[in-house]
């Protein structure tokens, strides 16, 4: 079991036992019991929302991002949360592995002001742009402001909007999606280190203790390579999911609400027709002349909130979970080539085992057809070489051992012209 499910099904205890934490804009905090049916009012999310973070095998479930109708379901890693206009519920907050969340959430969220509701100037959100727009912007290159690395992580400014305060529930997925981020570069970091010297060891001394070592770290690469797959898949899936985007703008949804609408259209509207803004109007214009106003309840109940905030926070993290996946990669190429070079090393020396066993068969015959002519020569049968001078023996003695020599050279030669050794 890897230290990060161990995290997350020891969060779940807390979980279970019906401990949140909710943390409200303004920094204020207090520590709940809460049931599952009292989550569902207070949240208006459905019992499998709810499953996916306080159920025991929570650590199985997949990651997410899910958008609501009002609230939104953090499942990263140990990383969960339920994030509504106003305030952020965490499950176990008193678990070591939850507690510098809910930490990190107090200071953030009370560092900015919570864009309420009722101060949004304009009930009608301005169109999204083309989806060429959206869409044509280079994952390889993120807002220096919202990298990770930069001076700018923690802010609760944009670009976009100048010095007007992101929304409460961006603010809270970033913390979400931060230390989620931290949580797989940490470990990711972690490994690098162990990994390159076991490897590098491994490739100087073939022994069984560096061969569990490198076994070891290869099975963990494969867990962490599918956690942050997983995480980045989730963020890729929303950056190419408009409506899923516009799910999460919780604040302007309730603005809407609050002008007697419903945003449930426009979130469940199809991707082609939100890609269409002009098609929108268009529809707009012939209902006003033919239906006298109808065409304003059309547009107004369309409910179409500018997700270049959103698409840009995202894409950060995108950004930095891509990265993570791409030295894990780099380092299971690594581990590949090691493996390969080992296999290698390991086909040679058995040529070489194979080389000597011919060699040793080979003089083996050779031997054994000496002693067969020594055999013959033995048998107790009467010639008349028994009776020539006693220097014919070691005449015929020698001739025998430089027959065998003989006969090894000329098979070594024919070994080495046929390419049988080297």
């Amino acid at each position: 079991m890897t230290s990060s499910t161990l995290r997350r099904r020891q969060a779940a205890v807390g979980a279970q036992a019906g401990e949140w934490a909710a943390v409200s804009g303004a920094g204020a905090w207090r520590v709940e019991k809460v049931g599952k049916q009292q989550l569902t009012r207070r949240t208006g999310l459905p019992p499998r929302d709810l499953r996916a973070l306080v159920s025991a095998m929570s650590a199985s479930y997949p990651s997410s991002i899910m958008g609501r109708e009002r609230a939104v379901v953090v499942n990263l890693e140990h990383i969960r949360a339920i994030i509504t206009a106003s305030e952020v519920l965490v499950p176990g907050p008193r678990h070591p592995a939850v507690a510098p969340l809910v930490r990190e959430l107090r200071a953030r969220l009370a560092s900015t002001p919570t864009t309420s509701p009722a101060t949004v100037t304009s009930p009608s959100p301005s169109p999204s742009p083309p989806q060429g727009a959206a869409r044509g912007m280079d994952r390889s290159v993120s807002s220096p402001a919202m990298h990770h690395g930069g001076e700018g992580i923690g802010k609760d400014r944009h670009p976009l909007r100048g010095d007007k305060a992101l929304p409460f529930e961006f603010r809270a997925l970033e913390v979400c999606l931060e230390f989620a981020c931290i949580s797989l570069e940490h470990e990711t970091s972690t490994l690098e280190k162990e990994a390159y010297p076991a490897l590098d060891e491994l490739t100087s001394k073939v022994s069984a203790l560096n061969l569990e070592r490198v076994r070891q770290i290869k099975s963990r690469l494969v867990a962490i390579s599918g956690r942050v797959q997983k995480v980045r898949d989730e963020l890729e899936h929303l950056l190419d999911d408009e409506t899923d985007m516009a799910a999460l703008h919780l604040t302007e949804k309730l603005a809407y609400q609050a002008t007697g609408q419903s945003s449930r259209f426009g979130t469940e509207k199809d991707a082609t027709e939100l890609d269409r803004p002009e098609k929108i109007f268009l529809h707009k214009e012939e209902e006003e002349v033919e239906g006298g106003g109808a065409g304003d309840e059309t547009l107004v109940g369309s409910f179409r909130p500018n997700i270049d905030e959103l698409e840009i926070l995202l894409e950060s993290y995108f950004v930095q979970t891509d990265s993570a996946l791409n030295k894990l990669s780099a380092l299971r190429e690594y581990v590949d080539d090691t493996e390969d070079y080992i296999n290698m090393m390991l086909d040679d020396k058995q040529n070489q085992l194979l080389q000597m066993g011919i060699l040793l068969s080979t003089a083996t015959l050779v031997i054994s057809c000496a002693i067969a002519v020594t055999g013959v020569l033995g048998i107790n049968i009467r010639i008349s070489l028994y009776d020539a001078p006693t220097g014919v023996f070691w005449r015929a003695a020698g001739g025998i051992v430089g027959g065998g020599v003989a006969l090894y050279l000329a098979a070594l030669l024919c070994y080495k012209r046929t390419g049988i050794l080297q």
